[in-house]
């Protein structure tokens, strides 16, 4: 992992089986499918619903910096605790994990690379019996605006006022407008497309078979054939912010790009925003002809 920019965010399972007792390192689960961890976890491990405990729903948001502190606190986690983060689905949810920590400021949180697929494959131990935690105290930093961006920015950005480079990390279907949402997902909008000037790059593009990161090379070899470069700020979008938030951790700390952010409003705010332009397939082809 020594060629990614920063190689320090990520700790293979071999790193991590290591330091399961390690009073200074918490283990965090945070799943797509939310049953995953009572169905057995890392041993030490806490679990994370991102639904009910990173989400805000009246408000929907993100949790404020109250409830992130009381979250972390009771998960034992102080402000100079090793955060180890992994889930399944090549870690989309504890990527997003990931962006949530580092926009209220914790210093070290890192990804398990392969996350919980690998650790399965490797047949490392598994459990079901409930963590023993000792409460904390946390206090976390005001928010780190320069790792999100607001949909005044994407505005900006389609208006020409402002230099950017979007990534719609979404699959191809719903990038053209063929369908809104992937099948089952609850979270949705009133219309199907991208936001014009978008490059379409799917988030899972970035992972090898095992769901560990590809290399270096091989991320920016992705991202420069779509014109991604970094050489304007980069915003990653995706549906509701989870998937994005996988590839914004590709791209400012695997390749190192310095201005980066998450756009967590995503297709559920800009698919339903009155006024807000968007593209499919077809107006995408007629405005290259």
């Amino acid at each position: 992992m020594t060629d990614y920019k920063h190689p320090e965010v990520l700790v293979s399972t071999e790193w991590a089986a290591a330091h399961l007792n390690d009073p200074k390192v918490r283990l965090v689960e945070v799943d797509v499918d939310t049953t995953a961890y009572d169905q057995g976890h890392i041993p030490g491990a806490v679990g994370w619903n991102w639904q009910s405990q990173l989400q805000d729903h009246v408000r929907r948001d993100l949790i404020d910096q109250a409830t992130l502190e009381k979250l972390l606190g009771q998960s034992g986690i102080s402000n100079d605790t090793t955060v180890l983060l992994y889930g399944d689905n090549n870690n989309w949810f504890a990527a997003y994990a990931l962006w949530q920590l580092k926009y209220y400021g914790h210093k070290d949180v890192r990804l398990i690379n392969g996350g919980r697929k690998k650790w399965v494959e490797e047949k490392r131990s598994l459990t079901t019996d409930p963590v023993k935690v000792t409460a904390a105290t946390y206090r976390a930093s005001a928010p780190d605006e320069s790792l999100r961006a607001r949909k005044d920015e994407i505005f900006a950005f389609v208006e020409k006022k402002k230099a950017a480079q979007l990534v719609d990390v979404r699959s191809p279907d719903e990038f053209t407008g063929k369908i809104i949402a992937p099948p089952g997902m609850t979270e949705t909008a009133q219309r199907a497309g991208h936001i014009p000037g978008a490059a379409s790059i799917p988030w899972a593009q970035a992972a090898n078979e095992d769901g560990t990161f590809k290399s270096a090379d091989a991320l920016k070899a992705l991202y420069d054939g779509k014109g991604i470069d970094g050489k304007d700020p980069i915003i990653a979008y995706c549906r509701i912010g989870e998937r994005s938030s996988h590839s914004w951790f590709v791209l400012k700390y695997l390749l190192g790009y310095d201005h980066v952010k998450n756009y967590d409003g995503s297709w559920t705010e800009w698919g339903n925003l009155v006024g807000a332009p968007i593209e499919k397939e077809a107006t995408a082809a007629a405005a290259r002809n």
